[in-house]
């Protein structure tokens, strides 16, 4: 399954030769809601396919739509779904993704790939990663205020002591103090067992460390997502002490994965922690943009806003998360030319939008429409 922080980051979606095929669905997770998800994926291929013959001959399209038709048979993989389902196709490219949230359904053919789904998946504030660590192995979560689930670490990320240390692993029961405290010069003292109660394990330390390099390397910097330990209380408070991850919240799940009821009782957890630096984060975008305006440096108007994206001005764009615009953006000048969806060079011009900024280095943030400040569907603040 291909994995959209890694895609996004090495910006494959960017370059499209057109067309450009976008399938969007809702998926189910379970028998037998998960029965339709197929034949519902197939009308969309066939909506793909009327699209195109406005533009391109029968046999020049089916090479295009043959990797769909693939998919659309392959029974096991209709087994495992999540919540939504993205499928991006073009000469030479196909790339699946499934999803932890609902999408609408939308097929588009256009001249770039439809992202703002993905873009709001990617960028939206109330995602995280969780976790679960103990002395002998790791458990890796993803998810956001609604939905968790265990992920498979990436291959480099140790998943056990004996996998990150093998026969570095020092003698049974032997452990390191350091005593001086942080500075203090004075090397650290081994002891047998039955040491003093603030006595470290040196093993689990030095494993502690090892998972702490590779999920930042191979987790948090892709991903750019909050990370939450949980773990038993004297666990949480070494790893704290080993990590060298901005990516690690001070705040902790003072419980192991293990010993909770349910994956979803971690994350309301794991919720309750985020929440408010949520919140504050959305708060403090809507104030941002609000001040910016005062000062002319911000606008919702959305010819404005296009021709400053095209010129590189927009330093922040805010998107509303339900909203489209069909049309196409002339990306020298920023003119719009409003139009049909089902024409298949027409795509949504806010998330054509998106894509621009991200591209000229602004930041983009897809926000759900109860926290959108404005009415247009987009607020950009400027560099200048």
């Amino acid at each position: 399954m291909n994995t959209l922080d890694k895609d996004f980051s090495a910006e494959l979606l960017d370059d499209c030769h057109p067309p450009c095929l976008s399938i969007y669905q809702p998926t189910h997770r379970h028998h037998p809601d998960n029965q339709q998800d197929p034949i519902r994926f197939g009308n969309l291929v066939k909506a793909l396919e009327k699209s195109l013959l406005r533009q391109f001959r029968k046999e020049e399209i089916r090479p295009l739509l043959e990797p769909f038709l693939v998919l659309a048979a392959d029974r096991e993989f209709w087994k495992h779904t999540l919540d939504g389902l993205a499928v991006l196709g073009a000469k030479g490219m196909f790339r699946v993704y499934t999803l932890q949230r609902p999408v609408a359904e939308l097929a588009i053919v256009a001249d770039s790939f439809h992202v703002k789904p993905l873009m709001r998946i990617r960028q939206s504030a109330d995602r995280f990663q969780v976790l679960g660590i103990d002395r002998q192995a790791i458990r890796l979560f993803e998810g956001n205020r609604d939905v968790l689930d265990e992920i498979e670490p990436a291959p480099s990320v140790p998943r056990t002591m004996t996998q990150a240390l093998g026969d570095e692993l020092t003698e049974p029961h032997q452990t390191v103090a350091s005593y001086g405290g942080a500075g203090g010069g004075r090397a650290p003292m081994r002891h047998g067992h039955g040491g003093k109660e603030t006595e470290v394990d040196i093993d689990t330390e030095r494993f502690f460390r090892a998972v702490d390099r590779a999920i930042l390397k191979h987790h948090s910097q892709p991903s750019s997502l909050p990370l939450i330990i949980a773990a038993l209380p004297e666990h949480v408070h070494v790893f704290h002490d080993v990590s060298r991850n901005p990516f690690l919240l001070p705040d902790s799940i003072d419980i192991h994965p293990d010993a909770v009821s349910s994956t979803d009782e971690l994350r309301q957890r794991a919720w309750q922690l985020l929440e408010p630096r949520y919140l504050t984060r959305l708060a403090s975008l809507v104030e941002e943009f609000g001040n910016a305006m005062s000062k002319g440096l911000g606008d919702d108007a959305l010819a404005q806003v296009a021709k400053a994206v095209a010129g590189g001005r927009v330093a922040t764009l805010l998107i509303e998360a339900g909203r489209e615009v069909p049309g196409r953006i002339n990306s020298a000048t920023g003119d719009i030319t409003f139009s049909d969806l089902a024409h298949p060079e027409v795509d949504d011009v806010l998330d054509d939008l998106g894509v621009m900024a991200l591209k000229m280095g602004g930041k983009v943030i897809v926000v759900p429409t109860e926290r959108m400040p404005t009415q247009t569907g987009i607020a950009a603040i400027y560099r200048y």
